[in-house]
């Protein structure tokens, strides 16, 4: 570990572990506890890591030694039904209850002095939200690194199926607490079937031939309402709404989880909690690799302040983030998101993109595209969950029939986004039916076009009658430097980061007959910018 993450603090005391011991699930289910601790006289504090994941590589190394060895008792137990742990796995009805009960069997421990802290990623997170409904009076902090609060907004946020975050989590939660090996092969045969899978008529099912059968994949995939009572109990977000425990918060811009974290950022400022958080140039899978020492660091001075007393490592602003672009630097600030002006750019004809809104009296149309769901928009990076994700090329995506760019003149000196981007769109469809995907790219002078953030929003509308729709793009921390231009770019889907719509209005789990839709843009269609530097004047303009 020391040899692939440099910048690691040097350990200060040998550790010992004790495996497998067996704590009390709340249905009396034993759950398969490992205990790391500090080989050194004395009272330490303790951090819970609870994990569906398994309890070997790469979570003991990371977080069993790693923390021991900085002198913190660290108690890693696999969730009920996973990793040898008894009872049934289930993703969300299991975790608060099972969390008082192994509280309670800590206060047993002769070494559990009452100092507690949670702290881990992804599902990790989300245990710890759970602990967190009803915190026991020894919980002192917790660290949520690229965590989820709401399993519903994982499958399904922006109205929209996500269909390769799905995948990717029936691969990760059936598998990868079975070990190393069966892990890696269950990956591979999904990568190897994946198209198969993902254009199946109907999808529903068509993972089986990759994963086995997973009643509860289907479940998700095919409850798309966040109102049905099947995601009854499912979303914690109120306990950061009543939250009293010291929380720091980890991710990155191109996290999979992102919008979740940036959400219990805000609702943990509006309760008035202690909260602090990190934002890196990350994906869900490099924030815990290249990311390491940044998050490790920042994990370990939240935890040493809070349980310890020691805040000589706490960093003095409240949000740190990772300003990406041709300088990319980190940006400490007193809040997220800062203070900054939301402007509009508008697209116009001749895929141009204006600051000013073209002079029409109402929505006329402006360009317009075939989607055709047998030959789907492929996806390419963006927030995922998979390696696949982050910033990439869209050059040869940028020149597919299916996708609209809008493009603005080169600036003349940088401008900075910093906040939430979101995209307006007034939008027209001949069935009625179709998804828009939309995304802000930088363009260098080269001609390569990177993408900044995205979103996805449902088309609902009677056919061939303009409508208004919303996009929430998440947000960014991204300096365009002088020379470079800004892109739009609008498609009907990203595939398979996105199920297909059918342009029938079947759901796109069971649809088993596809329409191709004709969308047309309309004006006025703008994509607000939270600007962060001044703009500057346009010189010529130069589209796609």
């Amino acid at each position: 570990m020391r040899a692939t993450w440099r910048g690691l603090p040097a350990k200060r005391h040998d550790v010992g572990m004790q495996p497998g011991q067996e704590v009390p699930a709340a249905d009396g289910s034993p759950l398969i506890t490992d205990h790391y601790f500090p080989r050194t006289e004395g009272h330490f504090p303790t951090l819970l890591v609870r994990s569906p994941y398994g309890r070997g590589l790469p979570w003991g190394p990371m977080y069993g030694v790693l923390f021991a060895e900085q002198g913190f008792h660290v108690v890693l137990q696999s969730c009920r039904g996973t990793g040898g742990s008894g009872g049934r796995f289930h993703l969300w009805r299991n975790e608060p209850a099972d969390g008082r009960a192994t509280v309670a069997w800590l206060r047993e421990q002769p070494w559990f002095d009452g100092r507690l802290a949670t702290v881990g990623p992804s599902y990790l997170g989300y245990v710890q939200w759970a602990l967190a409904l009803d915190p026991p009076p020894e919980l002192k902090a917790m660290v949520v690194q690229i965590g989820l609060h709401d399993p519903h907004a994982l499958f399904h946020a922006g109205g929209v199926l996500h269909l390769e975050a799905a995948l990717a989590v029936g691969a990760g939660m059936t598998y990868q607490h079975r070990g190393t090996v069966p892990f890696l092969k269950a990956t591979l045969r999904l990568h190897r079937r994946l198209r198969a899978i993902t254009t199946a008529r109907p999808l529903r099912g068509a993972h089986e031939s990759a994963l086995g059968e997973l009643p509860w994949l289907d479940e998700v995939m095919t409850h798309p309402d966040a109102g049905d009572p099947y995601w009854t109990g499912a979303s914690l977000a109120h306990a950061a709404d009543r939250a009293t425990v010291p929380t720091g918060l980890v991710t990155g811009w191109h996290d999979g989880l992102a919008d979740q974290v940036f959400e219990q950022y805000d609702r943990l400022r509006r309760a008035g909690c202690e909260t602090a958080l990190l934002v890196g140039p990350w994906t869900h899978t490099s924030a815990l690799q290249q990311g390491w020492p940044e998050v490790f660091a920042e994990s370990l001075a939240w935890l040493r302040a809070h349980l310890e007393g020691d805040r000589t490592a706490v960093r003095p602003g409240r949000v740190r983030v990772h300003v990406g672009g041709a300088r990319e630097e980190w940006r400490d600030l007193p809040d997220w998101p800062p203070a900054a002006c939301a402007e509009a750019w508008y697209a116009a004809p001749d895929g141009h993109l204006a600051p000013d809104a073209p002079a029409s009296a109402g929505p006329a149309p402006l360009a317009a595209f075939r989607y055709d769901p047998a030959d789907p928009t492929p996806s390419v990076g963006g927030r995922l969950l998979s390696r696949t994700a982050g910033a990439r090329d869209n050059r040869r995506l940028e020149a597919r029939d299916d996708v609209l760019t809008f493009t603005g003149p080169p600036l003349t000196a940088p401008v900075e986004i910093l906040g939430p981007v979101t995209a307006r769109l007034t939008i027209a469809t001949d069935t009625g039916h179709c998804d828009v995907f939309t995304r802000l790219c930088d363009v260098a002078p080269d001609g390569r076009s990177t993408n900044v953030c995205d979103g996805v929003a449902p088309v609902r509308a009677t056919p061939d009658r303009p409508v208004e729709v919303t996009a929430a793009m998440s947000s960014t921390a991204h300096r365009f430097a002088a020379g470079h231009r800004i892109r739009w770019q609008i498609s009907a889907g990203a595939h398979p980061r996105y199920a297909r719509n059918p342009g029938t209005g079947a759901s796109p789990t069971e649809a088993t007959e596809f329409t191709p839709t004709r969308i047309t843009l309309h004006t006025p269609s703008s994509l607000l910018l939270p600007h962060g530097s001044p703009r500057p004047a346009p010189t010529e303009q130069t589209g796609r």
